[in-house]
């Protein structure tokens, strides 16, 4: 009976459920005991046995008995156990890739997780933190590349994430900068129109930060139309990546944002990507950290910006 047959069968829920579990385990682990997770899923010891049992006859796992000691895995075979777990391919979203610092990480990313289990992997892209993790906790998605700063607003607000791993400083952008309509400009002024992207976690933060005590007008605007706003007169200012600015040479007018110590340790979070996943999702951590090597990630993505490789995603 091949696995997708057993997966159909009396004991295939069970088998899925265990076998996902299983995900999460190292080799030399010590198990729950039948009773452990008949109690922990709901299911009856003997719907627990008999999925452990094609489990082993299956040669996805091997568990080996130390008497009171308790139960260890001893053996695990991600590739059966992932076909058990109906985990057939890999799907993340990322900003979407208007830098060259974004197309390095999809580049990275996509490298890294071509994978001995030989389970097909791609990236979606989806402008907004906030989109992104909504995506992903409706599995939509299996992870999400965001910035720190999101990543930690979300799990404060809702608990409903995981951080999988992080990409290191400035991964995610160099620089957030002030960008304005009037070439002379270098700080917000009272009556100014602002552009800000309630999507964007990082942006308006940022944004309210900067404007605190002036006398604004908050102008809600699609995060990837703000420059042309800008630079079209519609709005007069707004927080913008630097990394657009530069990689393509536009003429704008911008300034840094001063360095507070609350803005300060903000913009450190903020420019580090981390990717996530769905705590209804946990066994998809130890896969991920499996087949994603950070290190190469941000080695592919500091070529691509140094321009000696073309991106690839």
């Amino acid at each position: 009976m091949g696995y997708r047959e057993i997966l159909f069968s009396k004991n295939g829920i069970a088998t899925y459920t265990l076998a996902r579990e299983f995900l999460k385990y190292n080799v030399g682990d010590k198990i729950p005991t039948v009773s452990e997770f008949s109690e922990t899923f709901d299911l009856a010891r003997g719907t627990v046995q008999n999925a452990i049992k094609m489990l082993q006859q299956s040669d996805a796992i091997r568990i080996e008995s130390k008497g009171h000691v308790g139960s260890y895995l001893v053996k695990k075979n991600m590739t059966i156990l992932l076909e058990f777990a109906g985990i057939s391919s890999i799907v993340g979203v990322m900003p979407l890739p208007y830098s060259k610092r974004y197309e390095g990480l999809a580049s990275g990313l996509l490298v890294t997780m071509e994978n001995h289990y030989n389970i097909p992997a791609s990236m979606a892209f989806m402008r907004g933190s906030k989109n992104r993790i909504s995506m992903l906790i409706s599995n939509r998605y299996d992870f999400a590349i965001v910035s720190r700063t999101a990543a930690e607003e979300m799990i404060a607000e809702h608990d409903n994430i995981l951080v999988v791993m992080s990409f290191g400083d400035y991964s995610y952008l160099s620089e957030h900068v002030i960008i304005f309509k009037n070439d002379k400009l270098k700080e917000i002024q009272d009556g100014m129109r602002i552009g800000v992207d309630y999507d964007s976690i990082d942006q308006r933060y940022l944004t309210e930060k900067v404007c605190e005590g002036k006398k604004v007008q908050f102008v809600s605007v699609d995060y990837s139309r703000i420059l042309e706003r800008v630079l079209h007169g519609d709005i007069d200012a707004a927080i913008w990546n630097k990394d657009e600015i530069t990689d393509k040479f536009i003429k704008v007018n911008y300034c840094e944002l001063k360095d507070t110590h609350e803005l300060k340790q903000f913009k450190a979070a903020a420019n580090e990507a981390v990717m996530v996943v769905s705590k209804s999702e946990p066994e998809l951590v130890p896969l991920l950290q499996n087949i994603v090597d950070p290190t190469t990630v941000v080695n592919i993505q500091k070529l691509v910006l140094e321009g000696k490789i073309t991106p690839s995603y």
